[in-house]
């Protein structure tokens, strides 16, 4: 695997970890960060040993603690818009082809808590802290955060969370919806490998499936979700995982799934 300079890029057998390793700032996403972390997927896309992805933050303060404020002084509104319009770490994970998994280990605020919504599975530490503080700040969120969040937890919330810029508990997000699971601090790195392990053991091409279903549920008609899902579980009989799959199942034994 390449090296980065402000994360970290590791594969435990089929589960790749990506940190944001800014511990200093908090884990905040600068412009290289946010280059580094899109690059990594990329990397990850063509590596067919990998199947899940889980993504968190150096250290035990913050999984990431938004944006980097630093780098906002002097900017015009033409510079931020071409910032914001170019490679997109939120549109990179979003997309991604495979699972995606934060496990949030302290403030996920900002940015940090849009990447964390562009995840498709958010495990949160009991001592996790989550909120869109940008209006504080004079500005919105602008990496998917009043879309997502919406999608997520419903326009109420979503209005509150955002007009107030306020910041909620782990239990507090949990009980919203914003996160799907919440264990104590010691238990949060295992606890969220085992899942990732779990979801590796299944067939890459029917996770690949499942995912761009379930994604296009809030994207779509739900007439137009019902044709791509019969498109889609039609797809999965074209594989020799489907085959396995069902071999195994007659054979009663534990399938074998290769990704093809």
């Amino acid at each position: 695997m390449a090296s980065y300079e402000t994360l970290l890029l590791e594969r435990r057998g089929r589960v790749a970890l990506i940190t944001i390793n800014r511990p200093q700032k908090m884990n905040a996403l600068n412009i290289q960060t946010r280059a580094e972390g899109a690059a990594a997927l990329e990397e990850l896309r063509e590596d067919e040993e990998v199947r899940v992805v889980v993504i968190t933050g150096a250290g035990e303060k913050a999984f990431i603690a938004g944006a980097d404020i630093a780098e906002f002084e002097g900017r015009t509104a033409i510079t931020q818009r071409d910032v914001m319009t170019g490679r997109s770490l939120f549109t990179a994970v979003d997309g991604f082809p495979k699972p995606v998994i934060a496990m949030i280990n302290g403030y996920c605020l900002g940015g940090g808590c849009e990447l964390a919504l562009s995840c498709d599975l958010r495990i949160a530490s009991e001592t996790a802290k989550f909120g869109q503080p940008e209006i504080n700040l004079g500005i919105i969120p602008g990496g998917g955060g009043t879309q997502r969040l919406t999608r997520l937890v419903g326009e109420g919330k979503a209005m509150e969370l955002i007009l107030t810029g306020d910041i909620v508990d782990a239990k507090t997000a949990h009980s919203l919806g914003l996160v799907n699971m919440v264990v104590p601090a010691a238990d949060l790195e295992g606890k969220t490998m085992e899942i990732a392990n779990r979801i590796a053991e299944k067939s890459p091409v029917a996770l690949r499936m499942a995912k761009e279903a379930v994604k296009l549920a809030s994207r779509s008609t739900l007439d137009e979700g019902l044709r791509r899902e019969i498109d889609l579980f039609a797809l999965c009989f074209s594989s020799e995982d489907k085959d396995e799959g069902v071999r195994a199942f007659l054979e009663k034994r534990k399938p074998e799934f290769k990704g093809r």
